[in-house]
């Protein structure tokens, strides 16, 4: 009796969960994406590569110009990648679920101004990415 209980308090809440996404799986897909649009700014430094988040999920878009901290004359948007079961990425400072995200030729990022604990990676749990003025960005 006492394993079936303690069965039912920690794995059952899992397995029903509303949330088919886990964090960690969010999290990690996240920073990739972030870390890709981050070399192919460093890569072409005459592009803007720009992520839009919003509640729902995130496009990738294409520029083929860059104006200070601007990008200008868009080229491509990519496919939007959806979150599934509720999840969401926010902005650390003020949980915004909509922004957009930019980084200049040398890896840093632009907008939003940020450097440590940027995103929250929201599912099953909530996760922090970082994003260290000069660029770095890692699980924190």
């Amino acid at each position: 009796m006492i394993v079936i209980g303690i069965i039912a308090v920690t794995v059952l809440p899992r397995l029903l969960s509303d949330s088919s996404y886990s964090a960690y799986s969010l999290r990690n897909e996240f920073i990739s994406e972030l870390r890709q649009v981050q070399l192919k700014a460093m890569q072409n430094t005459d592009q803007c590569y720009q992520i839009d988040v919003i509640a729902s999920g995130y496009t990738l878009r294409h520029f083929s110009g860059r104006t200070a901290s601007l990008c200008t004359n868009q080229v491509r948007i990519e496919q939007s990648q959806i979150f599934s079961g509720g999840a969401y990425i926010a902005l650390a400072s003020n949980a915004s679920q909509a922004f957009s995200i930019t980084f200049d030729e040398q890896g840093r990022m632009v907008s939003p101004a940020c450097s440590g604990n940027c995103f929250n990676a929201v599912a099953d749990e909530t996760l922090a990415i970082a994003v260290e003025s000069e660029g770095y960005i890692y699980a924190q």
